[in-house]
């Protein structure tokens, strides 16, 4: 059996991540995976949760529009919160198939100040990663979760296991 997957980026940490966690969840399946970047209506720098989620939601709908036939379409959104004890950074995942949708958001974790600075100054958080950690597009490999965490978890890790969460009624088809 083959199944087509349209993921809403194009970024290879993101496509990494859904390979990794349908493959898991859905062992017997072979997955023919399609992808392309597509708009989340939302800032280029989501703030707050409910911002971050409407990105992922928008995103696995606009997808759906550009490659209709796929059995699964998802829409992947990083996102940061401010709040009293600082700076949270987060993603939501929003999958769609047939008129079933699944969501899940990844844990958090808090940023250093230098990078909340750059945050503050207008800079989305891939680019205060490259200028703190002196490093070229590391939101398109380990991001801020995998350089902080000395790449303990992989940002493809990082997504991975929320993808696999929001598969969560896909996987319990009756109780959904």
């Amino acid at each position: 059996m083959i199944k087509k997957i349209a993921i809403a980026s194009e970024s290879p940490v993101k496509i990494e991540a859904v390979k990794f966690a349908f493959s898991k969840v859905f062992p017997d399946v072979n997955f023919n995976i399609k992808s392309m970047s597509v708009a989340s209506e939302v800032p280029d720098q989501p703030l707050g949760n409910e911002e971050t989620y409407t990105g992922a939601k928008n995103r696995a709908k606009n997808i759906q529009t550009k490659i209709s036939d796929a059995d699964f379409m998802i829409g992947i959104e990083g996102g940061i919160e401010k709040n009293a004890h600082g700076t949270e950074a987060f993603a939501w995942i929003y999958i769609i198939s047939g008129n079933k949708t699944g969501k899940a958001r990844t844990g958090s974790f808090f940023l250093p100040k230098k990078i909340t600075n750059l945050l503050e100054k207008g800079y989305e958080l891939g680019d205060a990663d490259d200028i703190v950690f002196k490093q070229k597009d590391s939101k398109k490999k380990t991001g801020a979760v995998g350089i902080l965490t000395d790449n303990l978890i992989s940002r493809a890790k990082y997504y991975s296991e929320a993808v696999i969460l929001a598969l969560i009624p896909f996987i319990n088809d009756d109780l959904y």
